[in-house]
Parts: C-alpha cells; structure tokens; sequence
C-alpha cells in the first residue's frame, strides 16, 4: 500500500506534496516509539496509483481543477441543504448541515472481500459472545473474560438476562469502526452494537455523490448499495416472535431532536417502518401497542434507536421518558423482539478487547481475522502496568460511553493532567481501558487552497442472515475537519466521505439473490396499519395550518408593502387611508404591534418577514412549519426539503435595511406555493394527505374571515373602499375573476358584496369559504370521522343563512358578528379534531426501582 511514482500535476502534485509532507512529520514524531503506529502513512487515494480505477480519479480531478472542485464542493453542500440532512450536536439547540465530501474513498472487490470476511468473523463472535452473556456465561465462569470487564460496563443490563430472539442470531445489526494501521491492514478501533447508527447516511451521501459526480459515477463499475436494505428487512423479519405470521415492524426513535435524526427517518423510509416515539406506545395484555388515529395496531418487532437503558422506565431508567413501561418483560415472554437486543450495548466495552483472540477459539474455534487496535484494560494488574508507563502515548477512554466523546489523548496532556489521570485510573482501575494510536490512513479533502489529507475512519454495517452476515458494500466514511487532527467524529466536524466498492457484474448479480424479496410476507398487513400515530397527525395538520398561515401573511404583506410603496407619502388622499387601514388589518391578523402615528410601516413589515423569534411573523411560522416537517420527515416527500431549504434562505439570511422586501416576498410565496403544489399533486389520498389539507383548509377559513372582519368590517368612503376591496381581493387571490365578473356584468352591483360573494359562498373558488367546507367534508371520508363532518355541516349551513349582498351593503357590524361567530365555530371544530385524534397517552411517570442504585445520571 505505499506510495507510487505519479505523473500527474496539478492538483494532485501538490496533493501528493502535502502527504509526503505529512508522512516525513509523522515518521519523525513517532521516531523513538515501539508502537504499530509509527512509520509511513497510507493514503487511500495515492496507494493504488497505476490502477485503471485511480487513472479514472485522477485524470478527472486533474481535468476540473481546482475551480471544479470547489464548484462540486459548493453544490455538495447545496444539495445537502436541499435534501435536509442534517447532524444533532449533542447541546445544542440547532440541527447543523450534514458535512460531505464530494471525493470518494475507493476499496477494490478483492480489498472488500477480504475486510468482508474478517467483519463476518467478527460479527458471529460477538453474537456468541452476546447470547453467552445474557445465558450460561461460560466465559465468565471458565475464566476467558473477567467478570469485572463485563458488570463494570453501563451496557450490561442483567434486568435483559435470559432474553432470547427467535431464529439463529441476537446480534441482529452490527457497526464497527475501522482505521488502517501503518501496514495498510484495517484494524478495529470500536464495535458499535447498541442502536447503530449510519447506514442511512451512507445511502444519503451515495445519491449526492452521484448528483455531484455523475461523470465518475456512471464510468465506475460500482456495488450497490439498496440491496443491503433489502437484507435488513428479511433479519427484521427473521427475529419475529414464532407465533406472528406478519409481523408489524416500527423504529423506536428519542425524537426529532436526536443526533441522528434524520439518519433514522432516511432508514425509516427505505424499509417503509413508521417512526414512533415513547408517547406513541403503549403495554396492554403483556404486548406493545402502537397507538394510532383508528384502533391501535400491535407492535412485534421494534428496531431500538434508543439506548437500552432508556427504553423501559419500569426495569431500567426509572427517569426515563424515551422507553416503554414493560419492554423489558415483553421481550423476556417472547412477546417482541427488539432489535438489537436490549443490553448489546456491552459488546461495545473496550474491556472485551483483550480477552477477544481467547473468546474466538473457545466460541467459533478460530483465530480473529480482523485485527484490534492493541488494548489494555486497566483493571487486569499486568496490562495497567503496561499501560500506565506509556500513557502519555495511548488513547484512554472510560469503559462506559458518556455523554459526550470520552477519548483522550496522552500525547496532548501535560504533566499535571496526566498525574490526575493516573489517581483517577489508579481509583478504580476496571472503568478505564486505553487504545494504541493507530496510524490511520488519509484521504483527500477539497480544501480553499486544493486537496488536502484528512484521517479517515471507516464505519462498516452488517445483518444478521442464517447463514451469517451481510455487509452494506463500503459503509460511512468520516474524516477529521482538520489536517492535524486525529478525532474523528461528527461532534468535532467530521466530514463524511462517500466509500465506493469496485464490483465486477457478478458480485452485483450476487448480492442481488442476497436479498430475499419475500412475496408472502408484508411489513404491514392489518388494515389499519398505515394509521398515523397521535403525535403524527398532530404534526401534519399543523404543516397544513403553519404552511397555510405563511402564505397568506405573505400575500396580505406583499399587498402591504405595494400600498405603503404607492401612497404613504400622499396625505389625506383615499389611497393614504386605505394603505393605513390595511396595515392595520395586518397587524390584526398577525398579532404584530402596527406602527402609531405618521411613522413608516418600514420596520413594521421587515418585522412581519424576518422576525423569527416574534409570533405572528413570517419566519416565526416558517420555523415552526419547518420543525413539524422535520418531526415527521420520514413520510414527505423528498422534494419537501428542496422547497423548505429554499424558504428558510430567503428569509434566515443577513438583511440589508436598504433591500426591497418584494423580492424577498416572492421568494417566499414561490416556495410556499411549490410546498402546496406538492402536497395537492404528488401526495397521495391517505391519512398523511388527509390531516395535513385539513390543517391547511383551518387555517384558510380563519384567515379569510378574520381579514374580512378586519378589512372591510368597517364602512368608509367609497372610493377608500373600492381601494381595500382590491387590496383584499389581492390578498386571497381573486382579484382576476373579481375584475372578469365586474366586466362581464355577473354577481352583485356592489363591489363590497361582489367580493364577499366570491370569498364566501362561490363553490368553484379555491379561496372561498364554502370551498373550505366542502373540501373538509370529503377529508372526513378519508379520516372517517363522523363528528368532524357533523361539525363541518352546521359550519356549511351557517354560511348558507348569510347573504352577501345583505353583508356587503347594510351595517358592516353584521359582517363583524358573522366573522367572529364563523371564527368561534372555526376553533371549536379545530378543538374537536384535536381532542378526536391529537391527544397523546399520560407520559410514564418516574418510577423508583433497585436498579437505579449507582445509574449514571
């Protein structure tokens, strides 16, 4: 794997100077030790040089130049933003971008083979292991693993021991952490076996690299990646209690504002699952019910992406509001399967690492294939005393994960810090272990300056088969954010890199019958089970409200401004009155304070745009609107987050006071009017569509009656009113067949009772409220619920007693009083709805059990 003499120049001459450089620094620093990490550093791009593959790279990186690159680099975060990945900080209130490299990490099939096989070996180990420790524990009892490595960790849960999982594997998914070492040999730095997490990302990057690439995609022979997917439904299958013929499967999720987040809906979506959370669970007759808007619908398989001690708040964590009361008992009856088993997570203790090599000769009667970075474990006499002369060359880490990254490296601490790191070992020696530094080999980064070398680290996803294992071909690649740094990992900027496989036709065609497309089994059978959870339908119909509410803020406001543009300076004039009238209708019906007096409306309707921390406001709409999408993103579609992405640019951006707000309005109702585009033409008729048209349908009703309370509620001169009966029309709409029915001599005399005739009671008007009605009541049909329909027919009735040449031409105070009663009736049947299908189960209170003696807080 070392470096080959290149011919190229360029970008990738001064690359390969960066390496070189790096390289003789590295051998440098590391001259006097005797670990396997010192000597020369491999680079992924520069090791296979000579290849027909590395030609490809190289000849088209060499023909973009640097300009390309950072083009590519700019549209790779552009689609990024558009596809909505994002990345959860632990901490921190804000979803960040999902960081991607648009440059490939490139494995030959003979190379994916070959790692393949090792990670096979590994898996069966560790599930053996698995099954060892929540049964018999013959490695504890026969000596091979020290108790103390195994009840020392926070993973081993003994409220799991005796729980079994049909069929021939426990460990149904499985993640390890590789690096090479200085040989180019993959080695293992961590096993990732709680709720692993990626796989989803790694599809996410492909379909941008692809995009932002699609030269060197479509010319590289390449392995697939959908197919693993596939796999990962059949293990899901698999693991089934034996009595269910279809298994209803859902993914257990700590919420929107997890880590990973968008990772578990993406997952969610390519195996069809619903995501559920705590609150839509619930234990009845020892089984787990998914509580949905019709009867709830059994749960028996449940892919765990909530750490085990926070899924049941009976057994484990008594705090815990992420869990199910009971899991834990229903999973010992056989009565679910969660994947992966509660208490896996102590297949991820670095105190396991040593005692490995002896577990795979007792377990499997083989020699481990895939080397580990060389581990101590502090609690054994012999290694802490090996480990504590080099500590200030090693990687030390807690046995039990944290909350936050737990690694440090001695190379960085000082004298001081490195005494109290030896008195806090020395306290209690069985909860630390440390880890030789591996090499770790680099990969191009396009940097300002051109390419520059990252350490990269490579995440590996496999299911459980009968037969063994089977691997998502590469995995997730993560470089440092920087050239200097050796942590790795999304918390400290980590930047992901797309893993690509070179595969020949038959390792395709193999993979392929890998995954069993079973004709006769469904991941959901039961007529009910595409019912929305509570918490579900609540999000969507609010999508529908806040959408709703945003776009009409932004006509009424794009009219605003038209106005105050046209007459703010012409004083006493009727247009002067109408413009000041309309500014208070806004300010009505957003609840933003108007301005007094004879000051500008300016400020007033940069506030109304861009003021994202004040209800009423367009921003603040748009961010709630975003955060209820994001809550239910595994069931938008995909265009969603193009349109949302662009929204959120046109109004979270630095503003110049200068800049016109009707470009920026026009922006907004472009995007607003693709997101109901979207959810009129591609969504299809079911519950999604139905609850969040019924949000938008509300919110329209109410926003045509209050503006019509508030507009034209009151009686003026008329050509001040001529002027608010346009500006309104504008507002919803309707000016163009107000104006065409005006001409052609139709619909009442008067201009005020002609618009009420058309927001009103015109059946063919997409604006009107009769139009409203009628749409609610075939939403009914859909939801089938006959309370809504009643309600919405004493709404239809009520508008039907009204005449709008009666409204529009003797005291407005009628109009008034028919706005504000259609506005009651509005909430109440908003009320209703809600009460009907939102209304989430009792949160688990705490309960006080004997395991939370010494539970990590």
């Amino acid at each position: 794997m070392t470096a080959q003499p290149q011919a190229n120049s360029g970008v990738l001459s001064r690359y390969r100077e960066l390496v070189e450089r790096s390289t003789e620094e590295h051998s440098g620093q590391h001259a006097g030790d005797s670990g396997d990490h010192r000597g020369i550093c491999v680079d992924e791009w520069l090791s296979d040089a000579g290849t027909e593959q590395h030609q490809q790279l190289t000849d088209i990186v060499e023909s973009i130049g640097i300009g390309g690159l950072l083009a590519r680099k700019a549209a790779t975060a552009r689609h990024i933003k558009e596809d909505g990945l994002t990345y959860t900080v632990a901490g921190e209130d804000r979803a960040r971008p999902w960081q991607l490299d648009p440059l490939p990490v490139v494995l030959s099939d003979d190379e994916w083979a070959r790692l393949e096989r090792g990670l096979t070996q590994r898996a069966m180990l560790l599930d053996a292991l698995l099954g060892d420790l929540y049964g018999e524990r013959r490695m504890i009892s026969e000596g091979v693993i020290p108790a103390a490595a195994v009840v020392g960790h926070d993973g081993f849960l003994p409220a799991a021991d005796g729980i079994r999982l049909p069929g021939d594997r426990q460990l149904v998914m499985t993640s390890v952490d590789l690096a090479r070492d200085a040989s180019g040999t993959w080695t293992v730095l961590a096993d990732r076996n709680q709720a692993p997490s990626g796989a989803g990302y790694a599809m996410a990057d492909r379909r941008i690299v692809a995009r932002t690439m699609p030269t060197l995609y479509r010319n590289t022979a390449l392995a697939r990646l959908r197919g693993f997917f596939d796999q990962m439904s059949d293990a899901l299958l698999d693991a089934a209690p034996v009595a269910v013929d279809q298994p209803n499967i859902a993914l257990l999720s700590p919420g929107p504002a997890s880590e990973t987040a968008f990772d578990q809906a993406f997952l969610a979506s390519l195996l069809g699952l619903p995501v559920v959370q705590a609150e839509d669970l619930t234990m009845r007759d020892g089984r787990v019910w998914r509580q949905t808007t019709h009867k709830p619908q059994r749960v028996d398989v449940l892919v765990r992406r909530v750490d085990a001690a926070w899924s049941d708040p009976l057994d484990l964590r008594g705090d815990s509001r992420l869990g199910v009361t009971g899991l834990t008992e229903a999973a010992r009856r056989g009565m679910i399967s969660v994947v992966n088993p509660l208490g896996s997570g102590v297949l991820e203790n670095p105190a396991l690492v040593p005692f490995l090599p002896a577990a795979a000769k007792r377990l499997l009667g083989e020699d481990l294939l895939l080397p580990d970075a060389r581990t101590w474990w502090f609690g054994d006499r012999e290694q802490r005393a090996e480990a504590m002369d080099r500590l200030d060359e090693l990687v030390i880490k807690p046995i039990s994960r944290g909350e936050a990254d737990p690694a440090t490296h001695g190379r960085e601490l000082s004298s001081s810090e490195l005494d109290y790191l030896r008195v806090q070992i020395e306290a209690e020696p069985w909860k630390w272990a440390a880890q030789e530094q591996v090499a770790m080999s680099t990969a191009p980064v396009i940097a300002a300056e051109g390419l520059e070398p990252r350490r990269l680290v490579l995440r590996t996803f496999g299911v459980g088969a009968n037969d063994g294992y089977r691997f998502l071909p590469g995995g997730l690649g993560r470089v440092a954010a920087n050239s200097t740094s050796w942590n790795v990992s999304n918390s400290h900027g980590g930047i992901a890199k797309d893993v690509w496989v070179l595969a020949p036709t038959e390792f395709e065609v193999a993979m392929a019958e890998r995954g069993r497309h079973r004709d006769t089994l469904k991941l959901t059978v039961e007529p009910d089970s595409m019912s929305l959870a509570p918490r579900v339908a609540d999000d969507l119909f609010w999508i529908g409200r806040y959408a709703e509410r945003a776009e009409s803020t932004a006509r009424l406001a794009t009219v605003v401004d038209d106005l105050v543009a046209d007459h703010h300076g012409r004083s006493g004039s009727p247009g002067q009155v109408a413009m000041r009238e309309m500014v208070q209708a806004l300010s009505q019906v957003t609840g933003v304070a108007a301005p007094q007096g004879d000051s500008h409306p300016s400020e007033f309707l940069r506030t109304i745009v861009f003021a994202e921390n004040t209800p009423g406001t367009i921003a603040y709409t748009v961010s709630n609107l975003s955060r209820a999408a994001y809550a239910v993103r595994e069931l938008l579609s995909p265009d969603t987050w193009l349109i949302l992405s662009r929204l959120q640019s046109a109004i979270n951006r630095p503003v110049d006071d200068d800049e016109p707000l009707p470009g920026v309005l026009a922006q907004v109702l472009e995007c607003l009017v693709g997101l109901a585009g979207l959810a009129s033409e591609n969504t299809v008729r079911d519950e999604v569509w139905a609850f969040m048209d019924l949000g938008r349908r509300v919110e329209r009703s109410l926003q045509v009656s209050t503006l019509l309370r508030v507009a034209i509620g009151t009686e003026r001169s008329p050509v001040a009113d001529g002027q608010i009966t346009e500006a309104t029309l504008r507002a919803c709409d309707s000016v163009i067949t107000y104006r065409r029915r005006l001409a052609s001599g139709t619909g009442p005399a008067s201009p005020v009772a002609g618009m009420l005739q058309l927001l009103l009671r015109d059946p063919i008007n997409p604006r009107s409220l009769e139009f409203q009605f009628k749409r609610i009541t075939g939403i009914t049909q859909v939801i089938e619920d006959e309370g809504v329909r009643v309600a919405v027919d004493a709404l239809t009735k009520r508008l039907e007693a009204v005449s709008p040449e009666d409204l529009g031409m003797n005291e407005r105070s009628r109009l008034v009083d028919f706005s504000v009663e259609l506005t009651s009736l509005l909430r109440d049947l908003s009320d209703q709805v809600s009460h009907r299908y939102f209304v989430r189960p009792e949160p688990p209170r705490r309960v006080n059990t004997i395991h939370e003696v010494g539970v990590r807080q």
